[in-house]
Order: C-alpha cells, then sequence, then structure tokens
C-alpha cells in the first residue's frame, strides 16, 4: 500500500497542540482536520478506527475486522483506506494479511484541538 497521502496530523510545522479557541484556522489546518473529520464522520469508519483503537496490543488484523460488517472485505478495505489518508491508522502486511494500529498520538492530537479552555463563569 502506498503511503504517499499519509499526514500524520500535528506533524507540521503550525504545532500539534493549537486548539479550536486558540486562534482562526487557516486555510491548510482547515482543509487538513477536515479531511480527518470527514474520514470520521462516516458510522463504519468510526467503528473501524474504534475496533482498531480498543484492541489490546494496539492492532488488529483485517481478518478480525471484516466479520463484524455486513459489507464485503474490498468496501472494509476501502474504509480502511480512507481512515490511512485522514493519517488516524497505519498498516502492515504480513503474508496475506494486513495487519492495522492507530497512529501514536492522533487521538489526543484531535482531543486537544476540540478541547476548550473553561471559564470562570461557564455552567455546566
Amino acid at each position: 500500500m502506498s503511503k504517499q497521502e499519509l499526514e500524520v496530523i500535528g506533524q507540521g510545522a503550525d504545532g500539534c497542540c493549537d486548539g479550536l479557541a486558540s486562534a482562526p484556522l487557516d486555510d491548510e489546518r482547515a482543509a487538513q482536520l477536515a479531511k480527518v473529520f470527514k474520514a470520521l464522520g462516516d458510522p463504519i469508519r468510526l467503528r473501524l478506527l474504534s475496533m482498531i483503537a480498543s484492541r489490546e496490543g494496539g492492532e488488529v488484523c483485517v481478518c478480525e475486522m471484516t466479520p463484524a460488517f455486513d459489507l464485503s472485505q474490498p468496501t472494509i478495505s476501502h474504509h480502511l483506506k480512507l481512515l490511512r489518508q485522514a493519517g488516524l491508522i497505519d498498516c502492515e502486511r504480513r503474508g496475506t494479511w494486513v495487519y492495522y494500529w492507530v497512529l501514536p498520538g492522533v487521538l489526543d492530537q484531535l482531543a486537544a484541538f476540540l478541547t476548550t479552555p473553561q471559564t470562570a463563569g461557564a455552567t455546566a
């Protein structure tokens, strides 16, 4: 699989931890984050990411994910490819099967981006 489109979020010069409320997004950062959130906006991809992230040991074989869905293996592979292109996961082929894992720190970076500082007058 090609890694040419794999871009890990938060690894650029614009800073990894700038939150949504810290400053308005520039066009490039907005486009980058939109790609990530678009990938997460699909229920199948969100479930796949959850299956991978929650797996003990940190990685899962595509052969273990496919039976959880009423979709063909090529369709599952397409969804996994979109998650890879968004910079959320990576993979490695081992023999016949491909194993996937969440890229280190990516979910923490997304959470940090979405976290806004609490103000003294804010109520829950």
